[in-house]
C-alpha cells in the first residue's frame, strides 16, 4: 500500500503510525498475510521436538500402566494417581509452551504492522506487551529477501534487513531473528517493491550521509534536510 503525498492520512491512527515525527513521510505501510503468518506460527521449529516428547512420554505412561503386577496397581487409587498425573503434565512443559504459542499467533498477528518512511523502517509486534523498532538507513548493512515453503505457496515473501553486517540464518524462526540485529518485514505480496524500495533509499540517504551530494542543500540545516530521491 503506496502513500501518496496528495491522498488523506486516516484521521485514526495505528499505534506505529504514532511512533512517526511529523515530519517524517510514509512511502509504504502494510500488514503480513493472515495465513501464512499464522501457517507459520503452527509449523514451527517447535513443532518436531514437541511432538516427539509428546510421543516419548506417552509411550512411557502406557508402558508403566501396562506393567503386570500380581498385586492390585497402586495408581487404581484415586490418591495414588493424582500425583502421578501431575508429574506426567509438568513433564509435558514443552508440549505446552508449543500449544501456547500456537493459539497466541492469533494475538501476535494483530500487533503486527510495518511501515517504511523517508528515515527508516518501523516494525511492531509483541504477544502481550507492544513493542516497536525502529531502524535508521544508516544502520542497515544488508538487504535481503527470503521466501519460506508457505511463502511460495501464498505468492508473499520476507525482506529482512541485517544491521550488525552479519547475513541472517534463514534457519531460524522469523521471532529469533530481531535477537540476532535482523528486522523482518514478514509475509508481504508485494515483497519485491517493498526490497526495492528499501534498497534504494537505504543506498541514497547512507551515502548522503556519509558522502554529502546533491541531496543536501548548499547549507547544510542538519535534521531538517528533506529527502527528495521519493
Amino acid at each position: 500500500m503506496r502513500i501518496d503525498d496528495d491522498m488523506d492520512i486516516e484521521t485514526e491512527k495505528s499505534d506505529l503510525e504514532l511512533m512517526i515525527d511529523a515530519g517524517e513521510r510514509i512511502l509504504w505501510k502494510g500488514r503480513p498475510n493472515k495465513k501464512c503468518y499464522i501457517l507459520e506460527g503452527i509449523f514451527n521449529p517447535m513443532l518436531p521436538f514437541a511432538l516427539v516428547w509428546f510421543l516419548f512420554d506417552s509411550v512411557f505412561v502406557f508402558a508403566f500402566l501396562a506393567i503386570p503386577s500380581a498385586d492390585k496397581n497402586p495408581l487404581d487409587t484415586p490418591y495414588a494417581i493424582i500425583p502421578f498425573l501431575a508429574f506426567f503434565l509438568i513433564h509435558l512443559m514443552p508440549v505446552w509452551i508449543y500449544l501456547a504459542g500456537t493459539l497466541f499467533v492469533f494475538r501476535k498477528y494483530k500487533h503486527t504492522e510495518y511501515i517504511v518512511t523517508d528515515k527508516g523502517v518501523y516494525v511492531s509486534g509483541g504477544l502481550f506487551a507492544y513493542t516497536c523498532q525502529m531502524k535508521p538507513y544508516t544502520e542497515v548493512s544488508r538487504i535481503n529477501i527470503h521466501r519460506g515453503i508457505f511463502d511460495q505457496k501464498l505468492k508473499v515473501g520476507d525482506v529482512v534487513l541485517s544491521t550488525n553486517g552479519i547475513a541472517p540464518d534463514y534457519s531460524r524462526h522469523r521471532s529469533s531473528l530481531a535477537q540476532f540485529g535482523n528486522l523482518t518485514i514478514a509475509d508481504i505480496p508485494d515483497y519485491q517493491k517493498v526490497f526495492e524500495l528499501i534498497k534504494r533509499l537505504q543506498t541514497d540517504v547512507y551515502s548522503d550521509t556519509m558522502y554529502p551530494n546533491d541531496l543536501r542543500p548548499e547549507e547544510n540545516h542538519g535534521y531538517k534536510t528533506k529527502y527528495t530521491g521519493v
